[in-house]
């Protein structure tokens, strides 16, 4: 009776902890190439300039706003580039759709800040890698935030920003998406 009973114990602890689920983003719109609908609208490229539909869940406990940003760590600067900064966002939010990275549309959540990219604008600014230089990736990522505000402005540059969000990270999730512009 104590094998069977401490058997039973033993399987509903293992199921429980197996079966957490973890904080997860997805998009409707991104597979694992970018298109262009996502591609920026200057510097040589000609795309929609379109944010991908995120979504995201099981945000961890005492989540009180959550930050969305894009990087290219391939981009030939030295330092990386930064597509598309917004933090603020409401922690009772749990998807941007598609477009949201426009701040003309007002299709952001209510409260979230868009600071400037490394086009020196702010909101989405989409893949724009030299041409012929292969293959870019693009990480997308979620941060679940221990604040509700950072205290930043929409001026404020990715590297202020990304300071503020390592200090007030409790978890992140991202995907990668990849895009190339081929040589003429």
């Amino acid at each position: 009776m104590k094998k069977t009973i401490l058997l039973i114990t033993f399987s509903i602890i293992s199921q429980i902890t197996f079966s957490q689920s973890t904080f997860t983003l997805s998009s409707k719109d991104l597979g694992g190439q970018a298109t262009l609908t996502e591609e920026f609208n200057g510097f040589g490229c000609v795309g929609d300039n379109k944010s991908p539909q995120l979504s995201w869940e099981n945000a961890p406990e005492g989540t009180k706003s959550f930050a969305v940003t894009m990087y290219d760590p391939d981009a030939p600067t030295g330092s990386g580039w930064w597509h598309w900064v917004m933090f603020d966002i409401p922690s009772n939010t749990y998807e941007l759709v598609s477009g949201a990275g426009d701040v003309s549309t007002k299709l952001a959540p209510k409260g979230a800040i868009q600071s400037i990219t490394n086009y020196g604008a702010k909101g989405y600014g989409g893949p724009c890698p030299p041409e012929g230089h292969g293959l870019h990736q693009y990480v997308i990522t979620i941060y679940a935030l221990k604040t509700d505000k950072l205290g930043l402005d929409e001026n404020t540059n990715p590297a202020v920003v990304g300071y503020y969000l390592w200090n007030n990270t409790i978890a992140k999730a991202s995907i990668v998406t990849y895009y190339q512009r081929e040589a003429k």
